[in-house]
């Protein structure tokens, strides 16, 4: 008979969801989620309602759960409210195994986050458990559940720089993880932002974001373009390292409200480029406009600016600033 008919292993089991097998037994012995049946009275086989129990038990554990309530509520059956749905990733299927961390979560690799919300430990650990599904999952749980802002400045933001320090001081470990965990903050953003509108609101330019030549970084900026869609603001998002002739010629051939320059590091910060934006001027002679200048992230901290230059501090903080920006554009040219 094949593997099917008897059940899976634990082995496969484990491999399937990306759980240490010593896990599996661990919460079989301490919480009985575990197979129904044993095969001769000594192997373990699990069924498919088995591996549904035990997946709930992973997906609650990967969202904060201490395990004995997740153990409680996994053998209780799913909440009402988690039936598949249309845009829900499917879980892994049959014979397409998760790869798992070299060491699981707990053993010593766990994310240095500190005092932060419970959804944050939880998308971390999905994270390090290379948990795709979980992690979608969560990130819009935690967008519909507190808003994109309140999202990104308290789960996703302070997620994504526990694993860069733990990538930092692991010795180019945990660099598949800020790689999955950075694709799907992304892709949660951009399903937040929605399409982009068909036409700019009334007499409002757009806000131009960019990353300064040598930034790769772009998660900020994706996130600052989501909130101006939420605002229904116009925006033109050109990404990372964007050279300084490419600026010069987008500023001048769209005229913007504002330009967002970021830079997450020191040593990309270049305030002579953000002087020469803020210097660019476009329409007819006597009628010449500017944009406004907002260098963004950490990486400007301790720079001048000429007067007028404005630095938000966070996201919500960018957003307040834009809209006002926007706000006043539009008044002036009704």
């Amino acid at each position: 008979m094949t593997e099917s008919a008897h059940g899976l292993t634990t082995g496969a089991v484990a491999r399937r969801l990306g759980v240490a097998p010593t896990t599996l037994r661990s919460w079989d012995r301490r919480y009985g989620i575990g197979p129904a049946a044993r095969e001769d009275g000594r192997h373990r086989r699990w069924t498919p309602e088995d591996v549904a129990v035990l997946h709930e038990m992973c997906r609650l554990t990967s969202s904060g759960i201490p395990p004995a309530e997740a153990a409680r509520a996994a053998l209780a059956g799913p909440a009402p409210d988690l039936p598949d749905r249309p845009d829900r990733p499917a879980p892994p299927a049959e014979g397409e195994p998760l790869p798992r961390p070299a060491r699981r979560p707990g053993s010593g690799n766990g994310l240095p986050l500190g005092a932060v919300r419970q959804e944050c430990r939880g998308l971390g650990r999905a994270a390090v458990r290379l948990d795709a599904w979980a992690v979608d999952d969560m990130l819009a749980s935690v967008i519909a559940q507190y808003g994109l802002v309140a999202a990104w400045e308290e789960v996703m933001a302070p997620t994504l720089h526990a694993v860069g320090r733990k990538w930092e001081t692991s010795g180019d470990r945990y660099v598949e993880v800020e790689h999955l965990l950075s694709w799907h903050v992304s892709s949660a953003l951009r399903r937040a932002a929605g399409p982009p509108p068909s036409g700019a609101r009334a007499g409002v330019p757009p806000v131009l974001l960019a990353c300064v030549p040598g930034e790769q970084h772009t998660l900020a900026l994706e996130a600052l373009a989501a909130g101006l869609a939420e605002l229904g603001l116009p925006t033109l998002m050109f990404g990372p390292a964007v050279p300084p002739e490419a600026l010069d010629q987008a500023v001048r051939r769209t005229g913007p409200a504002a330009v967002v320059l970021w830079s997450q590091a020191r040593s990309t910060a270049n305030p002579p480029l953000a002087r020469h934006v803020a210097d660019t001027v476009w329409g007819v002679r006597g009628a010449r406009a500017r944009p406004a200048v907002l260098p963004a992230g950490p990486g400007w901290a301790g720079q001048s600016f000429a007067p007028g230059t404005l630095r938000p501090g966070g996201l919500r903080d960018a957003l307040a600033l834009l809209r006002g920006l926007c706000d006043a554009v539009a008044a002036g040219q009704s």
